[in-house]
């Protein structure tokens, strides 16, 4: 991927020390009395009731702020930058998030395949196309686009996407890109395929997902703060819901009670997250189940719940009974581990250098290690990833991945160590500053969390 200026270094726009200046940065971007800026603030809500039977409490959380206008504008400026570099007319977007992040445009109906949205993108435009029955949502309030509408389902929405691209460039036969790549997942359609490659140069329809990652990558200190206030909600439900945990309880019912905590807490969405139990035998992907808590399990999750469009990705970890003494060893050992690998991450160096640095740090602790995605070597192995908008976004904290570490970005750095039975892993995620780093969640605890 090529670099892309997205202005972050300057003085209005660049990463800076939330510590420091989180007031400040609320106030210029009008979020001081809507935007919690901390876990702090986040957390510090009033307690409206609770359910004794599963200690459930309920806080208060506005919902989620608007994009401001001029961080829409300065997104749009960004792609049209990328797309003249990259040769393309017209981007038609039909990824979910990528609709939003250019849009802010929010919907439930995103989650209809019959009647989906799509957008599009030009030097001079940004469309929205949705079913007529969606227009008196898309008017309801002032937008930063316009809109077409079309009757019927899939087929006459690209049928409209075409005519609209004809009619846009008079019969010229424009450079048409569009977001099926690597790690978007728009609505993939034979009908879209087929109909722009008929309105596209010479037939040829390409790939736009590297031209709108180098826009995305770089989040601005609006974007950070989001993030920041889903970590919040998500650690916060851990903590809660872990407290009220006890041996014999099931998987799917801890399950059910901190995906329920995610959404008093303030979640505005939660896809499905993996809470398992386990001692030796963790199968990651696996749904909760009836299997009950025993002395010994390690509990591990990987939240999703999200605010304003930003998921956590959070990894936690519990152990159910009091651990031994290599068990808090080694928990120390790849804690500390993993916030020296964060410490690594610096603006300039690739992601390459970063993991080849960090494949010294973690060796040590690798011996035995049942996971195999964090070992050097093999396929596929890396420490972390960068996210935004979506749960894993490019580029990887791995030995393949030359691209550039930048001021914006966000990674996440999850090492993971299973051997003797447990495992140990710690996702931390940090924004990364023209002098440093940010975390954007509070530090996993430096003991144990143990369920008694």
């Amino acid at each position: 991927m090529k670099p892309i200026d997205n202005s972050i270094g300057s003085e209005k726009t660049r990463p800076i020390l939330f510590g420091q200046r989180r007031e400040q940065l609320g106030k210029a971007m009008g979020l001081a009395a809507r935007l919690p800026l901390s876990k702090d603030r986040a957390m510090q809500t009033k307690h409206l009731s609770s359910n004794p039977a599963t200690g459930l409490v309920p806080r208060v959380l506005p919902p989620s702020p608007d994009v401001p206008a001029d961080e829409l504008a300065a997104r749009l400026k960004s792609i049209r930058r990328e797309m003249n570099a990259d040769g393309f007319d017209v981007i038609v977007i039909s990824d979910v998030k990528n609709i939003q992040y250019f849009t802010d445009f929010r919907s439930n109906s995103y989650y209809y395949n019959s009647r989906p949205f799509f957008a599009l993108i030009t030097a001079e435009d940004l469309m929205l196309f949705g079913g007529t029955y969606e227009r008196a949502y898309v008017e309801w309030k002032e937008r930063s686009f316009s809109a077409a509408y079309y009757a019927g389902y899939i087929d006459d929405a690209v049928k409209l996407i075409a005519d609209t691209v004809r009619d846009l460039f008079k019969g010229k036969a424009p450079r048409v890109g569009v977001d099926y790549g690597e790690e978007m997942s728009g609505r993939a359609s034979l009908f879209l395929v087929d109909a722009l490659r008929d309105v596209s140069a010479r037939g040829d329809l390409k790939s736009a997902t590297a031209t709108l990652w180098r826009v995305r990558q770089i989040k601005t200190p609006f974007e950070a703060e989001l993030k920041r206030t889903a970590f919040a909600i998500c650690n916060e439900a851990f903590d809660q819901t872990i407290a009220q945990a006890r041996i014999g309880i099931t998987e799917y019912e801890l399950w059910r009670m901190m995906q329920a905590q995610t959404f008093l807490n303030g979640a505005e969405s939660g896809d499905p997250f993996p809470l398992i139990f386990g001692k030796g035998d963790f199968t990651y992907g696996r749904p909760a189940s009836d299997r009950r808590l025993e002395l010994g399990h390690y509990v591990w999750s990987d939240f999703r719940a999200t605010y304003g469009g930003y998921p956590a990705d959070r990894n936690r970890i519990a152990r159910a009974g009091e651990p031994e003494d290599w068990e808090r060893k080694t928990y120390a050992a790849v804690r500390d581990v993993t916030l020296e690998l964060c410490h690594l991450i610096r603006a300039g160096i690739t992601c390459a250098e970063f993991f080849n640095e960090g494949t010294k740090l973690w060796e040590p602790l690798n011996a035995g290690n049942k996971f195999s995605l964090i070992t050097a070597g093999v396929k596929g192995a890396r420490f972390g990833h960068s996210g935004g908008m979506g749960v894993v976004e490019p580029p990887s904290l791995g030995p393949d991945d030359d691209v550039e570490i930048r001021p914006g970005m966000i990674f996440h750095v999850e090492p993971k160590l299973e051997r003797d039975g447990a495992v140990f892993q710690f996702e931390e995620c940090v924004y990364v500053r023209e002098d440093g780093i940010d975390f954007l969640a509070p530090l996993c605890p430096e003991t144990i969390p143990i369920i008694r």
